[in-house]
């Protein structure tokens, strides 16, 4: 059985672009355009890794990650992929448990590369302290 990636993103044209970029390189991909969707597909569906954008509708991704986080067995991976790439922003993505961090624009072979990485290597069993 394949790997499965969930994109959570609300532009169009990031989705079409991460989507194509993830089948073409093998995975199972699902698109989640809101935070409280990603939530429910992320819970639902157990993709292995999720990409996350930090402002989506609805909830932004840091309320999906404390949400899941604080939810049962959460076992997949975390590339946060967002145009907020203020430090302030990346210590706090890795606060809440983020395995990766990319900033738009972003290069599809570094994205990628970073997620056939993170998708293949174990999981560190570790407990997230959520930072808010």
């Amino acid at each position: 059985m394949g790997h499965s990636v969930l994109i959570a993103e609300d532009e169009q044209n990031i989705v079409e672009a991460l989507s194509f970029l993830m089948e073409r390189a093998g995975f199972e991909v699902m698109v989640s355009r809101d935070g409280p969707r990603t939530i429910e597909t992320a819970r639902e569906k157990k993709p292995d890794l999720l990409l996350l954008d930090i402002m989506l509708p609805g909830c932004d991704g840091f309320e999906v990650l404390e949400a899941l986080r604080n939810g049962d067995g959460f076992g997949m991976r975390v590339l946060m992929l967002t145009a907020k790439g203020r430090e302030i922003d990346r210590r706090k993505a890795f606060e809440y448990g983020v395995d990766d961090f990319v900033t738009k624009p972003f290069s599809n072979q570094d994205v990628v590369r970073r997620v056939n990485t993170l998708i293949r290597e174990p999981k560190p069993e570790q407990p997230f302290a959520t930072a808010g």
